[in-house]
């Protein structure tokens, strides 16, 4: 199971970077607080991160986000982005499994998932969208969920598909 501060050193520079443009453009709470942690955690001030040119100040966050001390804020980044940004994605998941929902969020999670269940929605997951998000989604999921399915744990370490390029 992987943390979110290696989910963000395994994708792709240009997803990294889109994870952040979509935040700065729609999602300004996740954007500014991921910010703050970063100029926090790196003992800078908010200010002088926010007055460097959008490329150079996401080079830098992106960098300091990839480090074990920025897990919290990487964590809060990656579930705020996935919410706002690929909510269709976490709805089809969640429906081809059969799992109550409102709007993709879950209250509670089953304990168990079945393998023909997972294996139905996984395929339809990698069908309708981009692979990396795909796999950036499972991931974040189960590291992100208390339950974590060990079907899924197996899936993400034996599927070719599910693998960072």
């Amino acid at each position: 199971m992987l943390n979110s501060f290696e989910l963000l050193g395994f994708i792709s520079a240009n997803l990294s970077n889109q994870i952040l443009s979509d935040s700065a453009e729609d999602n300004r709470e996740i954007y500014d607080a991921t910010l703050s942690g970063v100029a926090k955690l790196r003992r800078m001030r908010p200010q002088f991160l926010r007055s460097q040119p959008k490329p150079a100040r996401h080079k830098l966050m992106i960098e300091s986000l990839k480090r074990p001390a920025f897990e919290e804020v990487a964590s809060q980044l990656l579930r705020g982005w996935l919410i706002k940004h690929q909510k269709n994605m976490l709805i089809l998941f969640l429906d081809t499994l059969n799992i109550q929902h409102e709007d993709g969020v879950v209250e509670d999670l089953p304990n168990e998932i079945s393998d023909e269940g997972l294996d139905k929605a996984i395929n339809t997951l990698l069908e309708q969208n981009e692979q990396e998000i795909v796999v950036l989604y499972l991931h974040a999921f189960q590291s992100m969920n208390d339950s974590g399915w060990a079907n899924l744990e197996t899936a993400l370490e034996s599927d070719a598909r599910l693998e960072f390029n």
